[in-house]
Protein backbone atom coordinates (compact mmCIF):
# COMPACT_ATOMS: atom_id res chain seq x y z
CA UNK A 1 0.00 0.00 0.00
CA UNK A 2 2.17 2.15 -1.53
CA UNK A 3 -0.10 5.61 -0.93
CA UNK A 4 -1.08 4.22 2.68
CA UNK A 5 -0.10 6.96 5.79
CA UNK A 6 0.19 5.47 9.32
CA UNK A 7 -0.81 8.65 11.38
CA UNK A 8 -0.55 7.60 15.33
CA UNK A 9 -0.83 9.91 18.35
CA UNK A 10 0.79 9.09 21.32
CA UNK A 11 -0.42 9.68 25.08
CA UNK A 12 -2.28 7.57 27.46
CA UNK A 13 -5.35 5.49 27.32
CA UNK A 14 -8.59 6.60 29.75
CA UNK A 15 -10.30 9.31 31.22
CA UNK A 16 -8.20 10.04 34.25
CA UNK A 17 -5.38 11.34 31.20
CA UNK A 18 -7.64 12.37 28.02
CA UNK A 19 -7.07 16.33 29.17
CA UNK A 20 -3.12 15.96 30.17
CA UNK A 21 -0.24 17.59 28.51
CA UNK A 22 0.94 14.38 27.31
CA UNK A 23 -2.16 13.47 25.64
CA UNK A 24 -2.18 16.19 23.45
CA UNK A 25 -0.93 13.86 20.09
CA UNK A 26 -4.02 11.43 20.75
CA UNK A 27 -6.01 15.21 20.65
CA UNK A 28 -4.61 15.53 17.18
CA UNK A 29 -6.17 12.02 16.01
CA UNK A 30 -9.42 12.86 17.42
CA UNK A 31 -9.36 16.08 15.76
CA UNK A 32 -8.35 14.46 12.24
CA UNK A 33 -11.17 11.64 13.04
CA UNK A 34 -13.67 14.72 13.82
CA UNK A 35 -12.77 16.27 10.42
CA UNK A 36 -13.25 13.02 8.37
CA UNK A 37 -16.85 11.87 10.07
CA UNK A 38 -14.88 8.60 11.07
CA UNK A 39 -14.93 6.93 14.37
CA UNK A 40 -12.23 4.96 15.71
CA UNK A 41 -12.43 1.81 16.20
CA UNK A 42 -10.72 -1.33 18.13
CA UNK A 43 -7.74 -2.67 15.99
CA UNK A 44 -6.20 -6.12 17.11
CA UNK A 45 -2.80 -4.28 17.04
CA UNK A 46 -4.18 -3.13 20.71
CA UNK A 47 -5.11 0.53 19.12
CA UNK A 48 -7.95 2.27 18.40
CA UNK A 49 -8.05 3.06 14.58
CA UNK A 50 -9.96 4.84 11.57
CA UNK A 51 -9.18 4.63 7.84
CA UNK A 52 -9.88 8.03 5.74
CA UNK A 53 -8.68 9.94 2.90
CA UNK A 54 -6.75 13.07 2.73
CA UNK A 55 -9.76 14.32 0.19
CA UNK A 56 -10.93 12.10 -2.93
CA UNK A 57 -8.29 10.39 -4.89
CA UNK A 58 -5.49 11.16 -2.38
CA UNK A 59 -3.76 9.40 -0.13
CA UNK A 60 -5.17 7.29 2.12
CA UNK A 61 -4.62 8.14 6.30
CA UNK A 62 -5.15 5.38 8.76
CA UNK A 63 -5.35 7.27 12.30
CA UNK A 64 -4.57 5.93 15.20
CA UNK A 65 -4.40 5.99 19.03
CA UNK A 66 -2.86 2.93 21.01
CA UNK A 67 -4.67 1.46 23.82
CA UNK A 68 -1.40 1.09 26.01
CA UNK A 69 0.51 3.60 27.69
CA UNK A 70 2.77 6.10 26.56
CA UNK A 71 5.69 3.81 27.03
CA UNK A 72 4.85 1.17 25.49
CA UNK A 73 3.24 2.80 21.84
CA UNK A 74 5.80 0.89 19.90
CA UNK A 75 4.29 -2.50 19.62
CA UNK A 76 0.68 -0.90 18.89
CA UNK A 77 2.65 1.11 16.07
CA UNK A 78 4.57 -1.90 14.91
CA UNK A 79 1.43 -4.27 14.73
CA UNK A 80 -0.62 -1.48 12.79
CA UNK A 81 2.43 -0.65 10.28
CA UNK A 82 2.88 -4.27 9.47
CA UNK A 83 -0.76 -4.66 9.02
CA UNK A 84 -1.69 -2.02 6.85
CA UNK A 85 2.12 -2.33 4.86
CA UNK A 86 3.20 0.61 5.90
CA UNK A 87 7.15 1.50 6.01
CA UNK A 88 8.36 3.80 8.54
CA UNK A 89 8.80 7.11 6.49
CA UNK A 90 5.33 6.84 6.27
CA UNK A 91 4.39 6.53 9.54
CA UNK A 92 3.93 9.93 11.29
CA UNK A 93 3.99 10.14 15.00
CA UNK A 94 2.34 12.68 16.98
CA UNK A 95 3.86 13.75 20.63
CA UNK A 96 4.04 16.11 22.97
CA UNK A 97 7.53 18.08 23.46
CA UNK A 98 8.71 19.34 26.58
CA UNK A 99 11.57 21.36 24.58
CA UNK A 100 9.30 23.45 22.67
CA UNK A 101 7.14 26.38 24.04
CA UNK A 102 3.59 25.91 24.49
CA UNK A 103 1.25 26.72 21.52
CA UNK A 104 4.49 25.88 19.25
CA UNK A 105 4.46 22.96 16.18
CA UNK A 106 7.95 21.52 14.97
CA UNK A 107 8.64 18.79 12.44
CA UNK A 108 10.88 16.51 11.64
CA UNK A 109 12.43 13.07 10.51
CA UNK A 110 15.04 10.80 12.90
CA UNK A 111 17.18 11.91 15.14
CA UNK A 112 16.62 11.40 19.18
CA UNK A 113 13.80 10.83 20.93
CA UNK A 114 14.68 13.66 23.51
CA UNK A 115 13.74 11.58 26.72
CA UNK A 116 10.32 11.12 25.65
CA UNK A 117 9.77 7.34 25.98
CA UNK A 118 6.59 6.48 23.57
CA UNK A 119 9.07 8.21 21.13
CA UNK A 120 11.81 5.87 22.14
CA UNK A 121 9.48 2.65 22.13
CA UNK A 122 8.12 3.37 18.83
CA UNK A 123 11.61 3.54 17.06
CA UNK A 124 12.74 1.03 18.67
CA UNK A 125 9.70 -1.63 17.67
CA UNK A 126 10.06 0.16 13.99
CA UNK A 127 13.54 -0.64 14.20
CA UNK A 128 14.23 2.81 13.03
CA UNK A 129 14.55 6.22 14.45
CA UNK A 130 13.56 7.55 10.81
CA UNK A 131 9.85 8.02 11.07
CA UNK A 132 8.75 11.61 10.51
CA UNK A 133 7.07 13.37 13.85
CA UNK A 134 4.51 16.09 14.31
CA UNK A 135 6.24 17.62 18.02
CA UNK A 136 3.73 19.76 19.94
CA UNK A 137 4.68 21.95 22.15
CA UNK A 138 3.88 21.94 25.76
CA UNK A 139 6.85 23.75 27.00
CA UNK A 140 8.68 22.74 30.39
CA UNK A 141 7.37 23.43 34.24
CA UNK A 142 8.33 26.82 35.94
CA UNK A 143 9.64 26.43 39.20
CA UNK A 144 10.76 23.11 40.61
CA UNK A 145 7.97 20.75 38.94
CA UNK A 146 9.48 17.52 38.10
CA UNK A 147 8.72 17.30 34.40
CA UNK A 148 7.20 13.96 34.88
CA UNK A 149 4.83 15.49 36.90
CA UNK A 150 3.71 18.15 34.09
CA UNK A 151 3.08 16.23 31.55
CA UNK A 152 0.33 14.08 33.22
CA UNK A 153 -1.03 17.49 34.47
CA UNK A 154 -4.15 18.88 32.70
CA UNK A 155 -3.46 22.21 30.72
CA UNK A 156 -4.12 25.53 32.79
CA UNK A 157 -6.77 27.78 32.47
CA UNK A 158 -4.89 30.17 30.56
CA UNK A 159 -3.28 27.37 28.12
CA UNK A 160 -7.07 25.36 27.24
CA UNK A 161 -7.69 29.13 25.81
CA UNK A 162 -5.80 28.48 23.19
CA UNK A 163 -5.67 24.81 22.95
CA UNK A 164 -7.96 24.47 20.40
CA UNK A 165 -6.25 26.41 17.63
CA UNK A 166 -2.83 24.35 18.45
CA UNK A 167 -4.85 21.04 18.36
CA UNK A 168 -6.25 22.36 14.71
CA UNK A 169 -2.97 23.69 14.01
CA UNK A 170 -1.35 20.32 14.45
CA UNK A 171 -3.96 18.60 12.64
CA UNK A 172 -3.28 20.57 9.79
CA UNK A 173 0.59 20.02 9.87
CA UNK A 174 -0.06 16.36 9.78
CA UNK A 175 -2.51 16.73 6.52
CA UNK A 176 0.40 18.84 4.92
CA UNK A 177 2.82 16.73 5.81
CA UNK A 178 0.87 13.87 3.96
CA UNK A 179 -0.19 15.74 0.91
CA UNK A 180 2.88 17.74 0.27
CA UNK A 181 5.55 16.22 2.22
CA UNK A 182 7.70 17.22 5.50
CA UNK A 183 9.52 19.94 3.93
CA UNK A 184 6.85 22.36 2.99
CA UNK A 185 5.12 21.21 6.05
CA UNK A 186 8.52 22.77 7.82
CA UNK A 187 7.90 25.72 5.92
CA UNK A 188 4.72 26.05 7.03
CA UNK A 189 4.80 25.64 10.35
CA UNK A 190 8.06 26.33 11.43
CA UNK A 191 7.46 30.08 10.50
CA UNK A 192 6.40 32.47 12.70
CA UNK A 193 2.96 33.74 13.57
Amino acid sequence: MADTWLIIGLGNPGPRYAPTRHNIGQMVIDELVRRRGETLRSHKANALAAESWLRPGAAKMVLAKPKTFMNVSGGPAAGLASFYGVAPERVVVVHDELDIPFDTIKLKTGGGHGGHNGVRDVAKALGTPDFPRVRVGIGRPVGAQDPADWVLDPFSPAERKTLEILVSDAADAVETVVEDGLLAAQQRFHAPR
